[in-house]
Formats: C-alpha cells, structure tokens, sequence
C-alpha cells in the first residue's frame, strides 16, 4: 500500500516546470480545452431539447413523459437503457479512467489516462438514457468529456506530467461550468471534491477555465441562472434555526441517498444478468415507476423549478422526494451512465419546499417560503452527498443570483455535510473509488490517497464497469 499526502503532490516543489515555453503550451491547451468543452455541452444539452421539440412535441422529457400513455412508458425507457447498455460496453473495452472518479484519480494520483474515445462513448449512453426518460444526470459525461480532451490534448502536445494534471483540472471545471452555467462553483467543485487541497497553479487555470466556458454556454444558451431569477426572504436571524434543521435532515437524506446507491451497485453487480440487459432491466423499473409518476424521469431540472415556483404540494413533493432517491439508484447501480449530481439537487429541493411549505402554513405573511427553503435545501443535499459543503453553497448561490440567500446556505451545508460525514464517512464519488482500490482519507492538510489494488474490487467485474458514472 502506498500512501502520500495531498500536500505533497500539489506542493510547489511537484508543481510544473514555470519555463515560459511549457508555461505557453499549457495556456494554449487551456484555451483548446476549455472552448470544445464548452462545445460539446451546449450540443448535449440542445441536441436532448430538439429530441423532445420533434419526437415528443413537448419542452422536457417531464412534459415528454407526462404527454404518452402510461403503458408506452416502461417500454420507451426499457429501450433507451438496453441502447446505452450497449453503447456503455463499448465505452467498457477502453481500460481507463471512468467517471468523475476516474477524473479525481488522474488528477490526484497523477496516474490514468482518461481515453477520449470511451468518454464519447458513455456521453451518448447518457444521453440516449436521458432522451428515453432513465433517472440520471447529464453532468458526469460532460465532467469526463472535459477531462478526457484534457489527457488527450496533454498526450498530443506532450506536456509534462504535472501540468497534464493541471490541464485535466481545469477540464472538469470547464465540464462542470457548461453543465451548470456556474464558474465559481465550478472552480470549487475540483478544489474541493477532485483535489481536496488548494494550490494556486490549479486554482488560476481552473477560473480560467470555467470562465471561458461558462462565456460560451452563456453565448449558445443564455446567461440567466438555469433554474431562472429567484428572490429569497430570510425574515430574521431566528430563522437561522429552521434553516441549520434543514440541514441537519438533508445530511440525513443525502447519507442515505449514498447508502441506497451504494447498495443498487452492489446488488446489480451480484445478479447474474450481464450488459446491456442488466441497464435494460434497471430502466424498465424506472419506466413502470413512471407509469405513475412520470417526474421521476430525467434529472430533475422540470420538477426542481416546480417545487420552486411552489407548485406542488406537500404529499406530492414527499412522494417524489422518495421516488426519485430510488428511481436514480437503480437507473445508476443497473450501469446506465449518467450522473446523480442534480438528481440530488431534486432532493434536496423537494425536502426544502416541504420544510418551507410547512413554513408557509404556520406563517402566511412569508413569501413563497417552499421556493426559498427549496433553493437552500439543493446546497444541503448536494453537500451532504459530496461533501463538498462550499461549493454546494456557492452553487446554489449562483443558480439564485441573491445575495441574501448566503447565510442560509452556509448554515445549512455546515450542517448537513457534519450529519451526512458522522452517519457515512465517504461521498459518493469516495464510494467509487473505493471500489476501484482508491482510499481517500480527509486530513487537515487535504486529503490522504492510498492504494491497495491487488486482490481488491478494482480488479473484479463489477456492474459500474459496464459503465457506470457517478
């Protein structure tokens, strides 16, 4: 077992070479980086959206779903999740680094090619997944797209290891950025969940980074928050209270969201079933549960901006906020590639807006509290599932654009990803890595890595390499 603290892999002593010429191949593959990042998540995203205009004559694959007949419903997304199976095979016979926790052993670890190729491959898994209603997320793809252009770019202009490591970096912040239209949030994603430790050489070049693609998505897409305006209203400081209690539950929620993925991954990996069948099998679940509660498919972007508009109620909000915790399990633990990051976001706003929803019943002169508890509901979960509590906060923060929102969220992150690291020591994408023969350990200084990888899961079959993201 090998074990070095992140301290010393990112001290200014392992840092790269500062000689003017790599110094300006490394600017130049950052700007590459960056723009075919930003690039191939504006087309993801407006790619899926002409899927519904034309097959489904419908704005969302909420709206899509909600539009079928029910009994369509579990064979469309059956389908969708035998194709991506297929697709995620192919992805499979590239022996690389895979998903977002791939892209934090590359850039940790400094070992671990991310293959373009395989990246493409599990991005259109994703999003056949996504267009046939599977409960998943698009940011994992796009995350590992901008990692994978990073490790082929550093190959190709033949930079040295430790500024490849940088370049991988400020890929996934870019990844994150076209994802969310969220720069800081962006940076905060690699400094806190890829790395665990901040240098200033990957500081720079991951602002750079999702500056650059956060200006191009704005350009193809708009430049308001995705989750549109939003105001907050904190009616006074005692309601601080009620926020750090949200937090605490979220840390709950967000552990067991963990614990339920975990669980879907080990018991998919144990069925006799193989690919692409296995992510057949787990999306005609999703399509059944459909049947009765067409929200739970997608990644949740239709149904987060519901709650926030608070337009549903109590007992529809708990319902989804179960359904959704199960349908993105399995939809992940079967192997269709995708991501759970927003789909914790629905979470999280579904457990806010009952809180807020509650809120606003005890106190009628509050306003929209299901909207405002929602918004700082996101941040708890997020934080709670990666915790990742800052960036969750500035996250959140960015999608609102009010200012007055950052004491709630800061109160709240604390508090969820405090429960949510006492209840399950690891995030999600530890729980990856762990699988793979990758312990991380949080220290003061960062974080500690040691490998065990003889004898370990990394070396046995298991569902998530045919393909799974987290």
């Amino acid at each position: 077992m090998s074990d070095e603290s992140a301290e010393a892999r990112w001290s200014p002593r392992a840092g790269p070479d500062p000689a003017p010429v790599g110094l300006l191949r490394q600017s130049a593959a950052l700007v590459v980086v960056s723009v075919a990042t930003a690039g191939f998540g504006v087309v993801f995203r407006a790619s899926a959206a002409l899927v519904f205009r034309r097959l489904f004559a419908a704005s969302d694959v909420v709206s899509a779903f909600e539009r079928l007949p029910s009994l369509l419903r579990p064979p469309i997304v059956a389908c969708g999740g035998l194709l991506a199976g297929v697709v995620g095979l192919a992805a499979a016979r590239h022996r690389s680094s895979q998903g977002v926790g791939g892209v934090m052993e590359a850039v940790a670890l400094g070992r671990g090619h991310i293959s373009l190729r395989a990246s493409s491959w599990k991005a259109l898994g994703c999003w056949l997944a996504i267009v046939t209603g599977s409960s998943v997320g698009r940011e994992g793809p796009i995350i590992q797209f901008g990692g994978a252009i990073a490790s082929t770019v550093s190959a190709v202009g033949k930079l040295a290891p430790e500024r490849a490591r940088v370049l991988i970096a400020a890929g996934t912040a870019a990844g994150f950025a076209a994802a969310y239209n969220t720069p800081l949030a962006a940076a905060l994603f690699v400094l806190e969940v890829v790395i665990g430790v901040v240098t200033i050489d990957v500081v720079l070049a991951t602002i750079l980074a999702s500056a650059i693609a956060t200006a191009i998505t704005r350009l193809a897409i708009g430049g308001g928050p995705i989750y549109g305006a939003r105001s907050f209203s904190l009616t006074s400081n005692a309601e601080l209270v009620l926020h750090l209690a949200l937090g605490a539950a979220a840390g709950v929620v967000g552990a067991a969201f963990g614990a339920l993925l975990a669980f879907a991954e080990r018991w998919f990996a144990r069925v006799p079933v193989k690919q692409p069948f296995t992510a057949a099998a787990g999306a005609c679940f999703v399509g059944a549960l459909a049947m009765l509660l067409p929200e739970v498919t997608g990644n949740g972007y239709e149904v987060i901006n519901r709650v926030l508009d608070g337009a549903l109620a109590v007992e529809a909000m708990l319902v989804l906020l179960a359904a959704k915790m199960i349908a993105t399990s399995v939809s992940v633990g079967s192997g269709t590639p995708g991501g759970a990051f927003t789909p914790s976001l629905f979470l999280g706003a579904a457990l806010g807006g009952v809180l807020g929803d509650g809120l606003g019943a005890a106190f009628p002169g509050h306003p929209n509290a299901a909207g405002a508890y929602a918004l700082v509901g996101m941040a708890a979960v997020c934080a709670a599932t990666t915790h990742a509590p800052l960036m969750a906060a500035v996250l959140v923060f960015e999608l609102s654009g009010d200012y007055s929102i950052v004491l709630p969220l800061l109160v709240a992150t604390f508090a969820s990803t405090l429960v949510a690291r006492r209840i399950r020591p690891t995030s999600m994408y530890m729980d990856e890595l762990a699988r793979r023969g990758v312990a991380w350990r949080m220290t003061w200084s960062g974080r500690e890595v040691s490998e065990e990888r003889a004898g370990g899961e990394a070396d046995k079959p298991h569902a998530a390499d045919e393909p799974r993201d987290a």
